[in-house]
């Protein structure tokens, strides 16, 4: 199973502030119970929960996402610094990952760091990357920057709104396309099958240069949704 190698610093609060830090303590989050290796996501050994807390439900199924080219991986992967994971958590009472449904309502009183600036180092856009069970790998831009003047870094709180629009859109865009042989129809998207109000952003992963990975868990257990796995 792939492991991000630029993990490791992610740890518990030290004196130095940081937005990609959380104020829990944290310990690596091995593959969740009900949820093989070979089904897992790919950030299951990059995935980092608080000490006494648990995933909700199981990770949406990924493959990692790799440039298309050994030279395209060298130039935007290996020589590249990747940045640690971006994660989400919330407060009151303490929950692993951001509802999407509130984070498109702007709904982030209880996100933990909501106001911590992200990406003041990179460009103006990031690609955020999906490469969900069953489907083609997907992407689309969001911006990294504010509509301020002079324009400033975005926050976790709108990264988090922008992804679960492009989420949302993803969704739309698949609802009525059919998922490619051989996979676990359980984790179709459309009505009745996986929507909005189902999943949560647990995390974003830096997996080339201008590239971001979404993780995204169910905030309930797979087979309420009552669909059959593939025979």
């Amino acid at each position: 199973m792939p492991h991000f190698s630029n993990a490791s610093p992610i740890y518990a609060p030290s004196s130095v502030s940081s937005p990609y830090r959380t104020p829990f303590p944290l310990s690596v989050n091995p593959t969740p119970p009900g949820q093989s290796p070979s089904s897992a996501s790919p950030f299951s050994e990059a995935s980092f929960t608080p000490d006494g807390l648990t995933l909700p439900g199981l990770q949406v199924p990924q493959k990692l996402y790799r440039p298309h080219t050994a030279s395209d991986q060298r130039r935007y992967v290996d020589e590249v610094q990747l940045d640690p994971p971006i994660l989400f958590y919330r407060q009151g009472p303490p929950q692993i990952g951001m509802p999407l449904l509130d984070a498109t309502t702007s709904r982030f009183i209880r996100l933990v760091g909501r106001d911590d600036p992200l990406f003041e180092n990179r460009g103006p856009s990031i690609s955020v990357r999906l490469v969900w069970e069953g489907y083609q790998p997907w992407s689309r831009q969001i911006p990294t920057r504010d509509f301020k003047t002079p324009p400033g870094p975005i926050t976790r709180s709108k990264l988090a709104k922008n992804v679960a629009k492009t989420i949302e859109r993803f969704i739309s865009e698949h609802q009525e396309r059919d998922m490619e042989a051989g996979a676990d129809r359980r984790w179709q998207v459309g009505p009745g099958k996986i929507e909005m109000k189902d999943l949560l952003l647990v995390s974003m992963h830096h997996v080339s240069m201008g590239s971001w990975q979404a993780n995204v868990c169910l905030n309930r257990p797979l087979p309420s949704f009552g669909l059959e796995s593939p025979h």
